[in-house]
């Protein structure tokens, strides 16, 4: 009964029978305590209140999407994956792009053993006991042809109906308002007391699977769908299959007409690569897959008076100005600040103080200022002025020829440059300390505690008890917490020491590439003492650097003048002495059989997955690429290959398959 009425809206009995049952049902499970299991519909109303969320590591990382806001964006992104797979037009699956809260189920045996919040991607929070108040999760799966373990991802989110009644309830008892459904939705679901969760009417719904352990996948997207129906999920009726970038293009137009009288929020459509075999060609970039793009609905805008500009300073010591606005409601909030990116974009708009402009606000995009309505200028505007010394160290601001960026020249001397930097190195991406937080670390700036990074692996208990809000026992957690941060991988050291231009998949490649610290460094030096010589051309600049996938010449000059910077090299050697260290590289362990070869990996491997794989050929000094080129060495190749094969064949690649890559290894 509960599948019908909350998957199915299909109740076949009254709510007075159904209360009748329920009640018959406590009354069976108080009578005989050994009869009541987890997937009982008794135990969704909630148990005690919570005293926090514990962490949840996702089995397989959920990834984020990529944004497409116009029809040319989406055809690029058509373009991409057909080049990328080699065929001249592509099935897709079109979705609504939900507006809640996105969520990791995880079944063994068939029963929900856990839930838990998207988190970073890579570490969510525990919501088992909040999530399993919503009616629409099944606390036991249907059927039998299920795996083993696996990870059900989709979207929560707050019906218009549940958040009106939601809102009214908090009016009558005076409490604050929710700003719109996936506000409430997200609100809802961080309750201690499941019980409270439970009375506010939240609906999942189903969209993809994450870690699928001993289960064969069906060969598309559409029938994993119609699976995940089967086994009791509510999945989007609003789901079609598009022939083509074309018809994908009809679905959003079409559901944009269908919006307002949809019952739940949407802010755009997602578009997914059907065949599953050719999204493992395809791969992903960092953070999203290559496969899928959210096609966003346009940004809602509103028109407000610019009051004032300020100018932020960054990590890396870049200027930006920030509009000071009358604040004014947009895109499902209050907003009152918003970007104006830099000063060329200022002088673009022909923006000054006093305007009156449009801001657009997209979900969760920062508000940007888009339009300046020039019949509304009043005679007292004035215009936006770079400063000439930055507004927090004064120190010169430096903006060489036609640079874009406006730069303070303080350096780590400079407290918002600190600061910056000192949250990017203990974020959780970086060296993850948890406990030192944005007023915390003001405290430790403000009181000359720390003035770098190295610094940090200073503090103790007797120092940070002296600080506000600062007990022994909080204490201790954070210098374990950074005991424990010195022992990290050379691919976060890279992140975390924020080299402009160098994220995370970057630093990766780097510490593949190179294997050690020391050999980046010195690539780098050798990079731009050759390349400052007139007579080498762009294009041939920084050749050890641009030898790593993705590093271009910007991005390798970025690198190579940071490591040339006596401060940075100075701040390396401290927080070497300060302890931290990392293991060599596996392929420094293992050896270097295949000696800087380039390996595309394709098709299913026989006994071993293509992460295994990978991992193996890094581990004899190979580099994994994604995507086919003259330059590539070989193609791994194993059954259902694909277009890759077809294309390296083309190119003239050895192709070979696990046996061959294991001949070239050693001791194999």
């Amino acid at each position: 009964h509960d599948h019908r009425y909350y998957v199915l809206d299909d109740p076949s009995i009254s709510d007075a029978e159904y209360d009748s049952l329920f009640r018959e049902l406590q009354a069976l499970e108080r009578a005989h305590p050994q009869i009541l299991t987890p997937d009982s519909p008794t135990q969704r109303v909630g148990g005690k209140p919570l005293e926090g969320f514990a962490k949840h590591q996702h089995r397989q990382p959920m990834q984020s999407l990529g944004n497409g806001f116009s029809d040319s964006e989406i055809r690029d992104f058509d373009r991409r994956v057909c080049k990328g797979l080699g065929v001249e037009q592509v099935v897709y699956v079109c979705e609504p792009k939900l507006d809640g809260l996105a969520v990791s189920l995880t079944y063994e045996s068939g029963v929900l053993v856990r839930g838990a919040t998207r988190g970073d991607g890579r570490t969510g929070e525990d919501i088992s006991a909040n999530l399993r108040t919503i009616g629409s999760i099944p606390l036991r799966l249907q059927g039998d042809d299920h795996p083993p373990l696996m990870e059900v991802r989709g979207e929560v989110l707050m019906p218009h109906g549940a958040f009106e009644k939601t809102n009214a309830a908090a009016r009558a008892s005076g409490e604050k308002l929710f700003v719109n459904p996936r506000n409430a939705a997200a609100g809802s679901l961080r309750q201690l007391d499941p019980q409270l969760t439970a009375k506010r009417c939240l609906r999942f719904y189903a969209y993809a699977l994450g870690f699928v352990d001993r289960w064969k996948l069906p060969a598309r997207h559409w029938q994993l769908m119609h699976q995940l129906r089967e086994w009791g999920f509510v999945v989007s009726e609003l789901i079609e299959i598009a022939n083509g970038i074309d018809d994908c293009l009809r679905f959003y137009r079409g559901i944009g007409d269908q919006r307002p009288q949809l019952d739940y929020d949407i802010d755009g459509v997602v578009y997914k690569v059907d065949e599953l075999a050719a999204r493992d060609e395809l791969g992903s970039v960092a953070r999203a897959p290559r496969w899928a793009i959210a096609h966003k609905f346009p940004a809602e805008e509103a028109v407000t008076v610019l009051e004032n500009v300020e100018f932020q300073v960054g990590r890396t010591g870049t200027l930006t100005p920030v509009a000071r606005l009358r604040p004014v409601f947009v895109g499902g909030a209050t907003v009152s600040n918003a970007t104006l990116h830099n000063m060329d974009e200022i002088a673009r708009l022909g923006v000054m103080i006093g305007d009156t402009v449009t801001v657009r606000r997209a979900g969760d995009v920062i508000p940007e200022v888009v339009r300046v309505d020039l019949s509304q200028r009043p005679p007292s505007a004035t215009d936006v002025v770079l400063p000439n010394n930055c507004p927090v160290c004064e120190s010169p601001v430096v903006r060489p020829a036609g640079a874009v960026a406006a730069r303070c020249s303080g350096g780590l001397s400079c407290r918002a440059q600190l600061k910056g930097g000192l949250l990017h190195f203990v974020s959780r991406r970086a060296l993850d300390i948890d406990g030192l937080g944005e007023k915390l670390l003001d405290q430790l700036i403000e009181r000359r505690m720390v003035a770098s990074a190295a610094d940090v692996f200073g503090l103790d208990v007797a120092r940070l008890v002296a600080l506000e809000r600062m007990g022994e026992k909080s204490a201790q957690n954070l210098v374990n917490a950074i005991e424990r941060a010195k022992d990290t991988s050379l691919p976060r050291f890279i992140y975390a020491l924020g080299i402009p231009e160098v994220g995370e998949s970057t630093a990766a490649a780097l510490a593949s590439h190179f294997a050690s610290l020391d050999a980046l460094i010195s690539a780098a030096q050798q990079d731009l003492t050759e390349s400052t010589q007139a007579d080498i051309k762009v294009k041939d600049q920084f050749p050890r650097l641009q030898a790593v996938a993705d590093v271009g010449t910007e991005v390798a000059r970025s690198i190579a003048n940071w490591f040339a910077d006596d401060e940075h090299r100075q701040l390396i050697t401290a927080l070497k002495s300060a302890g931290l260290r990392w293991p060599q590289t596996d392929h420094e362990q293992a050896g270097d059989a295949l000696g800087g070869k380039t390996i595309v990996i394709t098709g299913t491997l026989d006994g071993m997955s293509r992460d295994q794989a990978a991992a193996l050929i890094q581990s004899q000094g190979g580099r994994v690429s994604s995507s086919i080129s003259k330059k590539t060495d070989f193609l791994l190749a194993g059954e259902k290959a694909g277009s890759k094969l077809e294309k390296a064949k083309g190119l003239g690649v050895p192709v070979i398959d696990l046996d061959d890559l294991r001949s070239m290894l050693p001791d194999s």
